[in-house]
């Protein structure tokens, strides 16, 4: 039987519903044995009700056709742990467009969400096989089944025949199934995290007698940490490590061992994982270097780590990580190299960089910030910061989420989780190579190719607060931990010097604050000043927050306990940020701390203070900001009227199959493939003569331009290439003769000839498919200036609603749209209607590997499409967030990022 290969991104790594992980693949025909064995282990009555009769056993013919598929028309999965075939799923086409799907599960792993994963993959699977429709028949006390399919997100119609239930279902990516897709992956990736914070023992291994090692760290941090679980050490060549006994291996612990401290050699840490999953271990912190930081070498160790842990349905962390530490009085966990604990606070801090580790834990010490929980994911192998925000944002003690990032593996689907995330918590982050775009040597991640505005786009839109350096991360997570949001921009400055508080407004002016109300006390001023000036402040309805100025006067005994109380006792009971500069310090002072019944050193209504007025309302500007966002609805674009998918991506595919290898749309195709989505693109006459040139003008019945449209003439503002009010064949040969005498090359000029379109803004609207970032979206006026000077704005498909308006007011040039000195303001709805409507498309067809509309013009009263390129390619690898859900992976293994 001729058999189609299957894309290899349908096999991957996926996690299940307790957090454990297991492996996805096609069924192939060397599958026999491995079939055989798992149905040996199925029970009589989930084999009854796979097959509604007994059947205790498969025949020769039975394994052939299970195992020998065409992955086009009978497509099977398989589901595998420790190399173990766990649960089987497929699809077998009974006529064009519709399937029957069924699955067996092996009983004693049912109940963990594979039978809704398997239909995720299914479900993807026959829609890139051309398959709209399900069909499964389930005997009526199959109900674990039947909610399988009713749990799904889809629509399922069911019929009742013969003793049989007949669920039918189109499985259509529907928004309501990808919610339910991606709340599945929420609870599976909150679970797998939740294990390596809570755990009731934890296993060292590697851990030393010596006192200069990592092990020997690492036991002592632990110990001295007051961790509330058990504690075991192993060490083949020791019988114990710090008065407790040591174990040669972890299977010979007593009990169960939830986590394990990994710090040996790397060529040992492949039996380590051997031996912890034949212990039932839940997660690995790895310690140990020597991997992909080190070179080639160390990256195929890396790659053997990752794919041997996952494999056994362990998850990793690292390796040549720094550790992780969780605050919580209950678990008292440090698990780190780092001997700072620090203490508990309202921050959970993700950290990429092993060796900044251990600053930062001390950054936050001084500061008194405090923290929830920290995690140093080294080179990120395996658990990512999208896995601690999916634990973050269920954590109840988290309310501030701190980012330190060097590298993004999958930047949709973190785009997606933060979205959510930074609706109830604001996440802030600092990204290192941020101009550059770099990946340091250790993370198994491809570069970004989209422009680092575009990153810097998608942060915005998730709400992101995106900072420059660690200093100010602090800064503004110091205010997010201990103050209320602002309500506007509009600031109060409250102080006792003239210069600072001159400063503060200058300061305020700069980064888009608003100065409402200036409270100069002298240098005399008494706390009672204090207190009436803030108080008056906070009381006025046109402040929004508020900036303490304080710089202890000479000779005033006990100024600054007097000045330090009233501070306090006002922002403990203000609804409105306060940030100050009292005496010069950093971080929560002592004196301005408010105690906090949870634990934390210092609790909401604690000052934060900064050493310079500038920071502080630096940081004051970046939480307006944040604040600014949450209260805009953030609700996607809707599905825009009129457009026919359907028929694009009969397009698309039927290019596709013509030109494997892509090519570059003719003019026919572009006006089909954006006409499909609302947008008129306006007729154009490739033309090489005289005649041909007047030919077309006669089509078009004159009143005409004869432009020449070559890429090394469109950027060329000294080339005067548009001849514009042909009117008849005299004009166009006048205009046919000066274009030729004033270009070049003539002959390579691209002359066109078009209708005159009315007068207008040129702007441009452009898209690129990244094969990592996904979909960009871009926006701008037309010409080289806007090249020269980077006047562009960016934008990640799916737009919210307010995302087109904000792309058009956001680039420099916007006043030329809206009336700049006179002019007539443009049709800037129509010009937001476009935006939305090639954000569309490009979000529908990742086939589009670049669109553009270098030539929109904006008139009054409506905009014209002058011109357009599309290049589409075959979509090697899937989206890094695609319709189903799995675990990343390392570029150049078999499985996409």
């Amino acid at each position: 039987m001729a058999t189609t290969p299957p894309p290899r991104h349908w096999e991957a790594d996926v996690l299940l519903r307790d957090g454990r992980t297991a492996h996805i693949r096609p069924m192939q025909p060397e599958d026999r044995a491995l079939l055989v064995d798992f149905y040996a282990r199925v029970s009589d009555q989930s084999k009854y009700y796979r097959f509604f009769s007994p059947m205790p056993e498969l025949s020769e013919r039975d394994l052939d056709r299970f195992t020998q598929v065409d992955h086009r028309d009978r497509v099977a999965l398989i589901l595998l742990v420790a190399g173990h075939m766990i649960a089987v799923g497929r699809f077998d086409t009974i006529r064009p467009g519709h399937a029957e799907v069924a699955f067996l599960v092996e009983d004693r792993h049912q109940g963990r969400g594979i039978g809704q994963l398997l239909l995720e993959h299914l479900a993807q699977a026959g829609r890139e096989r051309g398959v709209e429709e399900f069909v499964a028949e389930v005997l009526p006390d199959n109900q674990a089944m039947i909610h399988t399919f009713r749990d799904a997100g889809y629509q399922v119609k069911s019929a009742f025949e013969d003793g049989v239930m007949e669920l039918v279902f189109r499985i259509d990516p529907t928004d309501t199934a990808i919610g339910v897709m991606e709340q599945r992956e929420h609870r599976a990736e909150y679970a797998s995290i939740e294990r390596f914070f809570s755990p009731k023992s934890v296993a060292i291994i590697g851990a030393s007698r010596r006192q200069d090692t990592i092990g020997r760290a690492l036991v002592r941090h632990l110990v001295l940490g007051n961790f509330t679980g058990r504690i075991h050490v192993v060490n083949p060549s020791a019988d114990s490590v710090s008065g407790m006994p040591a174990w040669k291996t972890v299977g010979e612990i007593p009990g169960e061992v939830d986590v394990a401290i990994v710090a040996v050699p790397a060529e040992s840490v492949q039996d380590v994982v051997l031996d912890c999953a034949a212990k039932g271990v839940h997660g690995l912190v790895v310690i140990s270097s020597g991997f992909a930081e080190t070179g080639e070498e160390g990256r195929m160790r890396q790659r053997r780590l990752v794919g041997l842990s996952r494999s056994y349905g362990l998850r990793l962390i690292g390796p040549n990580a720094l550790g992780i530490i969780n605050t919580d009085p209950d678990v008292q966990l440090n698990a780190s190299l780092s001997s700072v604990m620090p203490p508990r606070g309202r921050a959970g801090f993700f950290c990429q960089s092993g060796a900044l580790g251990s600053a930062i834990l001390e950054k936050v010490q001084n500061r008194g910030l405090g923290l929830t929980t920290f995690v140093s994911a080294g080179n990120r192998a395996d658990v990512s910061g999208n896995d601690l925000l999916q634990y973050w944002e269920e954590d109840d003690a988290t309310e501030v989420v701190l980012l330190y990032l060097e590298s993004i593996g999958n930047p949709r689907k973190f785009s997606r989780i933060a979205r959510r995330v930074s609706r109830r918590k604001p996440i802030v982050a600092v990204r290192s190579g941020r101009s550059s775009q770099g990946v340091p040597m250790g993370h198994a991640v491809r570069k970004i190719g989209a422009p680092p505005e575009a990153v810097d786009a998608m942060f915005r839109q998730a709400g992101i607060i995106q900072v420059e350096s660690l200093e100010e991360m602090f800064d503004v997570a110091q205010l997010l931990a201990h103050q209320p949001l602002p309500r506007g921009r509009r600031v109060a400055i409250v102080g006792n010097s003239d210069a600072l508080g001159l400063l503060a407004a200058d300061a305020a002016n700069s980064v888009g604050l608003v100065v409402n109300r200036q409270e100069a006390l002298g240098a005399e001023a008494t706390a009672e000043d204090f207190e009436d000036a803030l108080d008056a402040a906070i009381d006025d309805p046109e402040v929004d927050a508020v900036v303490a100025i304080f710089i202890p006067p000479l000779n005033v005994a006990g100024a600054r306990e007097q000045v330090a109380n009233v501070l306090a006792a006002v922002g403990e009971q203000s609804d409105k940020p306060i940030v100050s500069t009292f005496l010069g310090t950093e971080g929560v002072p002592e004196l301005l701390r408010v105690p906090d019944v949870a634990g934390s050193s210092a609790g909401r209504g604690s000052v934060p203070s900064y050493p310079a007025v500038e920071a502080a309302v630096r940081a004051l500007a970046r939480v307006v900001e944040y604040a600014v966002w949450v209260r805009v609805p953030q609700t996607s674009v809707g599905e825009l009227v009129g457009n026919d998918r359907d028929d694009a991506r009969h397009l698309v595919n039927e290019l596709l199959m013509n030109h494997p290898e892509g090519r570059d749309l003719d003019f026919v195709e572009q006006h089909r493939l954006l006409g499909a989505y609302g947008i008129d693109l306006w007729d154009t006459y490739a033309v090489e003569t005289l005649d041909e040139a007047t030919t077309a003008a006669e089509a078009l019945g004159w009143d005409v331009v004869l432009k020449a449209t070559a890429d090394h003439l469109r950027d060329r503002p000294d080339l005067a290439h548009v001849w514009r009010n042909i009117d008849g064949p005299e004009d166009m040969a006048g205009a046919w003769a000066s274009l030729n005498h004033l270009i070049t090359d003539p002959d390579r000029a691209g002359f066109v000839v078009q209708r005159n379109a009315p007068p207008g803004i040129p702007v441009t609207i452009n898209t690129m498919e990244d094969p990592l970032f996904g979909p960009v979206l871009s926006f701008g006026v037309s010409g080289p200036l806007t090249e020269l000077l980077g006047d562009r704005t960016y934008r990640i498909p799916p737009l919210a609603d307010h995302d087109a308006q904000d792309m058009i007011r956001e680039i420099k040039a916007s006043p030329l749209l809206f009336g700049y000195r006179g002019s007539e303001i443009v049709d800037v709805a129509e010009i937001e209607r476009l935006v939305r409507q090639v954000s569309q498309l490009q979000h529908d067809l990742p086939q589009v590997r670049a669109l553009q509309l270098p030539l929109v013009l904006a008139g009054a009263d409506s905009a014209t499409v002058l011109g357009a390129h599309i290049r589409v390619e075959p979509v090697k690898d899937p989206r890094s967030d695609w319709f189903v859900r799995r675990l990343s992976t390392m570029p150049g293994d078999t499985l996409p990022d």
